[in-house]
């Protein structure tokens, strides 16, 4: 696939202060990490494997093509930066994973056999619930 120590090389790494609970603790240290990654001026991937990520994950690159993740799950800046770099390669991995094209398959003539004897029976079955018409 790719090169990940090369990858990880590429990162950038930001610490800041996070939100939310924590009390005092939360004002006085950084422990949300954000990784940036600009995959414009990557090395890792060849030119194929980079149309790939630009049109996948569109949605999740800024203009300059930079591909931003973040994390302040833990309270500790050392695990919340592993998370994150878990996170991004996971992103990266499935990513770059093709899908199989689905070949849509054929009912067998049996088949069709079979669902129309089914409606056959039902419908003669419903017919014959029928009050009788006496003309």
């Amino acid at each position: 696939m790719f090169n990940e120590k090369q990858l990880l090389e590429e990162l950038k790494f930001k610490a800041i202060r996070s939100s939310g609970s924590g009390g005092q603790h939360v004002n006085k240290v950084s422990s949300k990490v954000e990784i940036t990654f600009n995959l414009y001026e990557s090395l890792v991937f060849n030119e194929s494997q980079t149309e790939i990520l630009k049109t996948k994950l569109q949605n999740r690159l800024t203009k300059n093509g930079l591909l931003v993740v973040f994390c302040d799950e833990s309270r500790s800046q050392h695990k919340n930066k592993e998370i994150a770099t878990k996170r991004l390669l996971e992103l990266l991995k499935s990513a770059l994973i093709i899908r199989k094209k689905r070949v849509p398959t054929k009912i067998s003539k049996s088949a069709i056999q079979k669902r129309l004897k089914c409606k056959k029976i039902r419908s003669l079955k419903k017919v014959n619930r029928r009050k009788p018409k006496l003309d």
